[in-house]
């Protein structure tokens, strides 16, 4: 930044009002108020994001902070990880698998035209590999054997620079899109290394230069020859970072013997400052912070000691960024599970009705932002049914009240009044949409699902298209005409992953979820869902889950856990992902009370401030 005397006599815009694009330490006079102002300085964050899949370390990472993968790597030692995940700017998913499982790897270039090169355990730490968005071709192998080499470039024009086998080296070979050819050495040998940049303006940075201790050392190629520049202030190997030339960033890792680091450091192009500390001590995490960028990264994973599965963005900015997360709500005013809720109803006016606490219950509780107030009972007491609408027009069908019943009650704010039977009884069943055009699909009446759909005209139920996988314990989320269903129990003991959208007349059967999962809560729009909570595994004795999932459209991904493991709760999220609620659920023979409440990522541009004479 500028000092006093760098800037004394320079003029400065007169101005009648601020200006709506304002720049990161922009100077001007506002005419209008009579004031000196200043956009806000930026600041350096980390904040936690949705946790991977699955925890790994020791892999490599490419693309930005918003269209990220991490990839190879160890699960637990000493299992290799061939896994691909996906980040969002939301969430994690998974892409195609690498060919040959290794640790140890060098990463570079985008979501969709990524490089994997070389590895451990030998012999695969000559192999490379190419993505392009969903599936990893074996191509060139490299000269030689080696692992923990620090690269920068993109798929067709890479260079991987040290590594080894059992010594660092200074050993540089460039990729020109489908075989190696050796380069010109580094000026410091190195092991476990990060770089950025081009082939023709590249960095390296930090690494292991004996196998012990973390270098500090940096250098810069400029297409024909390699130049020392200004040194890190915390030597580190194993460590995640990336950028450019003239704006790099490094973070974590290990600084000396076994010690963690939570350094975080950008580069300018001329010299690294430290900015905000890394969460946690972590060694081996995956990353990247992009190909053009020092002021926005996504870390995943690590090693602290064993592989975790946390994940966490940096932002320089004078913005402001939360990063989505669930958060303690209002209390039930009464302990329940297997209840249902109006699937289009928002965060602070959800409603939750019927469930089982040690018998069916027909008890009815609207929510309104901060705490829960008594409704009026079903006329049915019954658990393990649909609900559709919002809190003064909602919907409740199926379910079991002693048996699977087609009982269909309408509820106008604060009371409930017989509707048309459904035509099928079921229970363990879904609902989305409105009071007077919900849905309803799956369920069972014998220990097997069902795979017919019903559509509640507001009187009365007519039959829609057939689901693709009969299944129960399934949810949902959208309208009777772009609906959305997942998960669920197909052939018992079975746990489907299975998920379908629906048009208004048919089923389709689209991606997956990432993990099986029944007895869980949805909501959302059909291209904008939340899902949460449930069992997960390979059968109906799974363990229950805290995890939450998200789906775009086309495919789900990871999002913030809940505080609460729980199964067979209510829950919604109105008509987007961005503002769900958790209610209820098990564990206990009654339930449990806690409610939860789910807010998106947000980002708020900093405000520019008078400048005083302090």
């Amino acid at each position: 930044m500028a000092g006093y005397n760098e800037i004394r006599g320079l003029r400065v815009k007169y101005l009648s009002a601020d200006p709506s694009n304002a720049e990161n330490g922009q100077v001007w006079y506002n005419s209008t108020s009579g004031n000196l102002r200043v956009q806000g300085i930026g600041a350096s964050a980390w904040v936690s994001t949705s946790l991977l899949p699955t925890g790994k370390y020791y892999g490599s990472g490419a693309g930005s902070q918003t269209a990220a993968i991490i990839f190879a790597g160890l699960s637990s030692a000493p299992t290799l990880s061939p896994a691909t995940y996906h980040y969002n700017g939301s969430g994690w998913s998974n892409g195609g698998n690498i060919n040959t499982g290794r640790r140890s790897t060098g990463g570079t270039g985008t979501e969709t035209a990524a490089l994997c090169v070389g590895g451990f355990p030998d012999p695969v730490g000559n192999k490379t590999e190419e993505y392009n968005g969903s599936s990893w071709t074996e191509t060139g192998n490299l000269p030689r054997q080696g692992h923990g080499m620090g690269t920068f470039g993109t798929e067709p024009a890479a260079f991987a620079c040290g590594g080894g086998t059992s010594s660092a080296t200074t050993t540089v070979d460039v990729y020109n899109g489908s075989s190696w050819t050796s380069g010109t050495a580094m000026s410091t040998a190195r092991f476990a290394a990060q770089g950025g940049g081009t082939t023709s303006a590249g960095l390296i940075f930090g690494g292991d230069p004996g196998f012990g201790a973390g270098s500090s050392a940096t250098e810069s190629w400029n297409g024909s020859s390699w130049t020392t520049l200004a040194t890190m202030n915390t030597g580190r190997t194993d460590f995640a970072g990336g950028g450019t030339q003239t704006a790099a960033l490094g973070w974590a890792g290990r600084s000396s013997g076994p010690t963690d680091s939570i350094k975080t450091e950008s580069w300018d192009g001329t010299s690294w400052t430290e900015q905000a500390n890394y969460p946690t001590g972590t060694n081996a995490p995956q990353g990247s912070s992009g190909p053009a960028t020092s002021t926005a990264a996504v870390a995943a994973g690590g090693a602290a000691p064993g592989p975790v599965a946390t994940a966490n963005e940096y932002n320089f900015s004078t913005s402001t960024f939360t990063a989505g997360a669930w958060s303690s709500g209002g209390a039930l005013g009464t302990s329940s599970y297997m209840g249902a809720n109006a699937q289009q109803a928002p965060q602070d006016a959800a409603l939750y009705f019927g469930g089982y606490r040690g018998s069916a219950y027909n008890g009815t509780q609207a929510y309104n932002g901060s705490s829960w107030t008594a409704g009026g009972n079903l006329a049915t007491a019954r658990y393990t049914l649909g609900g559709a609408g919002i809190q003064t027009a909602a919907l409740a069908f199926g379910g079991n009240s002693g048996s699977p019943t087609t009982a269909t009650e309408e509820y106008n704010g604060s009371s409930w009044t017989g509707g048309g039977a459904m035509s099928t009884s079921r229970s363990q069943i879904f609902g989305i949409g409105l009071q007077t055009a919900g849905l309803a699909a799956g369920g069972q009446t014998t220990p097997s699902g069902l795979d017919n759909t019903e559509e509640y005209g507001g009187t009365s139920w007519t039959s829609g298209g057939a689901l693709n996988t009969a299944r129960y314990g399934n949810k949902g989320a959208g309208t009777q005409t772009a609906g959305l269903v997942m998960g669920g129990v197909q052939s018992p003991p079975t746990i489907s992953n299975d998920t379908e959208e629906y048009n208004g007349t048919s089923w389709t059967s689209v991606n997956d979820m990432l993990n099986p999962s029944f007895n869980s809560a949805a909501g959302g729009a059909q291209t904008a869902a939340l899902q949460f909570g449930g069992q997960t595994g390979t059968s109906t004795g799974g363990a229950q889950t805290n995890g939450t999932t998200g789906y775009d459209g086309t495919s789900w991904s990871t999002r913030p856990s809940m505080a609460t493991t729980r199964s067979q709760l209510g829950g919604s999220s109105g008509t987007s992902n961005t503002a769900g609620i958790a209610m209820g659920g098990t564990p206990g023979p009654s339930g449990v009370t806690t409610t939860e409440e789910f807010t998106g990522a947000t980002s708020v541009a900093g405000p520019a401030s008078n400048i005083t004479t302090s």
